[in-house]
């Protein structure tokens, strides 16, 4: 029979990595809560529409990559491509912006996009989303830039390269617009077909595409810095200016543009060496239309996202990353099992970390299984001990031994583990 593997594209997260994952979330959660961000939770399945309206229906991740399916009472439902979409739909529902003038979340959890799998690149991938809801001055923008780089350095990401750029406004946009379109007239035939439809469907998205010609093409095309109106170029340099007092070193990035069609205003990406050429680890902008556009309140927001398995795979390896056991017991003999078994499941309830073999190996075998389980110490006992009425305790890692009475012997080990 043949075995059944995962789908392509997902992937499994091992042990090893899952206790990575719980160590980032931890830092994240530390991080932004000191910022006053707080914890929202929000659906995996969304109308379809949500993501329609949100992202834009000329994206490639609206027209390609969502997982879009019929339920049983024939609704058009989304497996979640991005959160920002889903945390406003719950900000509006739950009428959040009259508990507060400026909202802050964040959530943790799975996005789905049927891309082409590579590296730090799944179809099933999780994300650590920010969102800051209700202030639309230039401070926000470099507390909210100031944090992520914050929790990525903190989670252990180095020779990061913060880039930003202006993406304007509604204003001073179409401007721009009209420009690359001019620009590229002509030269039709050196565009991908993507690139060809996108010149009269979202022309700024032609600057987010990966095909050299296309990258080729624009090369010399103008840029949205020099077409800013006067509000937005104002914005932007107070945004600098900020960055600046926070000492948070940046490079400016006239050619870069989101893949989402909501961002105004301040748009940013963290770059790294460490993931080839894709080497994008978090970025984020400006949204100030978007909860109105969703049918909510004008409000400005501001968020984020950080690509979880892309982040993992840039931190350096932790040899020491082994799930530790704090202890082995090697019972030996039928009442030494007996005892191991009530005395390993009382320790857990405690908090202890225990392990024992229920199949009474002898005690290479089980010592072996100790090393296994990286077990801190091992308690080692058979009919003699309980006869004398003293077991042994190795701490594994110097090889030393004491003996431990019998008596009392679940408050004796729980005492010398958590004082070690």
């Amino acid at each position: 029979m043949e075995k059944i593997t995962a789908i392509r594209g997902f992937k499994d997260i091992l042990p090893r990595d899952a206790s990575v994952f719980r160590e980032v979330e931890s830092i994240a959660r530390q991080v932004f809560t000191s910022f006053g961000f707080k914890e929202i939770r929000v659906p995996i399945i969304e109308k379809t529409e949500l993501f329609k309206r949100s992202i834009g229906e000329t994206t490639d991740i609206v027209e390609k990559e969502m997982y879009t399916f019929a339920d049983r009472d024939n609704e058009n439902i989304t497996l979640r491509p991005e959160a920002t979409a889903s945390v406003i739909r719950a900000y509006i529902e739950h009428n959040m912006s009259a508990a507060e003038q400026i909202t802050k979340l964040f959530t943790i959890g799975p996005m789905f996009r049927r891309e082409r799998p590579q590296k730090g690149r799944f179809r099933q991938f999780n994300q650590i989303d920010v969102e800051l809801f209700g202030d639309d001055k230039p401070q926000s923008d470099a507390e909210v830039i100031f944090m992520l780089m914050h929790f990525l350095i903190s989670a252990g990401l180095n020779s990061l390269q913060l880039e930003i750029n202006s993406l304007g406004c509604n204003s001073c946009r179409p401007l721009f617009s009209k420009a690359i379109v001019d620009f590229l007239k002509g030269s039709e035939k050196n565009l991908c077909p993507d690139c060809q439809r996108r010149i009269h469907t979202n022309p700024l998205r032609v600057f987010d595409c990966k095909v050299e010609t296309c990258a080729a093409t624009i090369a010399q095309a103008p840029v949205i810095l020099d077409f800013l109106c006067d509000n937005c170029k104002d914005h932007f340099g107070q945004v600098k200016s900020f960055l600046n007092d926070l000492e948070m070193p940046f490079v400016i990035n006239a050619r870069m543009v989101r893949g989402l069609d909501y961002y105004t205003k301040t748009a940013f990406e963290v770059k790294t060496n460490a993931l080839g050429a894709q080497n994008a680890v978090a970025g984020g902008g400006r949204y100030n239309g978007l909860v109105s556009f969703l049918g909510g309140p004008e409000v400005p927001g501001i968020g984020f996202a950080v690509g979880f398995e892309r982040l993992v795979a840039c931190l350096p390896e932790d040899e020491n990353n082994n799930f530790k056991t704090d202890l082995f017991i090697a019972a030996l003999g039928a009442k030494a099992q007996k005892i191991a078994f009530g005395l390993t499941n009382r320790l857990r309830v405690a908090g202890i970390s225990a392990e024992m073999d229920y199949a009474d190996k002898s005690l290479k075998a089980q010592m072996k299984r100790a090393d296994k389980l990286n077990s801190s110490f091992a308690l080692i006992f058979g009919d003699k001990e309980i006869e004398e009425k003293q077991v042994l305790l190795r701490n594994m890692q110097t090889k030393n031994q004491q003996t431990v009475p019998l008596d009392g012997l679940l408050e004796s080990i729980i005492k010398i583990i958590k004082e070690r």
